[in-house]
């Protein structure tokens, strides 16, 4: 592995807050180098990409209060603050805007062109699906300030069933399909069981 990559790991160990923030990091790059397939990319771009574009949400580097942490923009912060982390590591000057790029175009409504900004941005769509996205959203409850009961937490989750048509590599769209399914029937589940009742 090469300097600025371990680098780069070891400051995510420290700064990825709360801790199970840091599993989303090597497990959405593995993801995105296996929607590529046979296609072309540039595997720095990619990894820096991957790996730093969730630093704004992490505490420490997000605000604390509420009230700004909701007009936080934790995408302009890691676009501002990924050039100067990978300098210091030493990471290829030239390629640094294009990481900004794909950080800049991972949200659902991006339309990237970059095959490694497509890779990050369907990457991160189906990280908010299936099995995954249900630990990913349900650990946030009681210690996210925004959700404070499971109640507060389903409309993420009914929200995350519209991202499917947003996904642009046909790779993604297929592996879609059963995280999509299961949470379907998690949601279904939950209605059911709690019987109109407050969860």
């Amino acid at each position: 592995m090469s300097e600025w990559r371990h680098a780069l790991q070891h400051y995510l160990t420290q700064h990825a807050q709360p801790r199970d923030k840091f599993s989303h990091q090597p497990r959405l790059y593995a993801l995105a180098c296996r929607l590529a397939g046979d296609a072309l990319f540039d595997d720095d771009i990619l990894f820096a990409a991957c790996w730093l574009h969730d630093l704004g949400v992490f505490i420490g580097h997000r605000p604390a209060d509420p009230a700004a942490l909701a007009q936080w923009d934790n995408v302009a912060y890691a676009i501002a603050t990924v050039p100067g982390l990978l300098t210091r590591w030493g990471f290829a000057p030239h390629k640094i805007g294009a990481v900004q790029e794909a950080i800049a175009q991972h949200h659902p409504e991006a339309r990237p062109t970059a095959i490694e900004a497509q890779l990050l941005h369907d990457a991160d769509l189906l990280e908010q699906l299936g099995a995954i996205g249900l630990l990913r959203s349900l650990s946030k409850v009681g210690r996210d300030t925004r959700y404070a009961t499971f109640s507060q937490i389903l409309p993420v989750l009914q929200q995350a069933l519209l991202l499917a048509p947003h996904l642009l590599l046909p790779q993604a769209r297929i592996e879609a399909e059963p995280k999509l399914a299961l949470l379907r029937a998690f949601l279904q589940a939950a209605q059911a069981e709690s019987e109109g009742l407050p969860l």
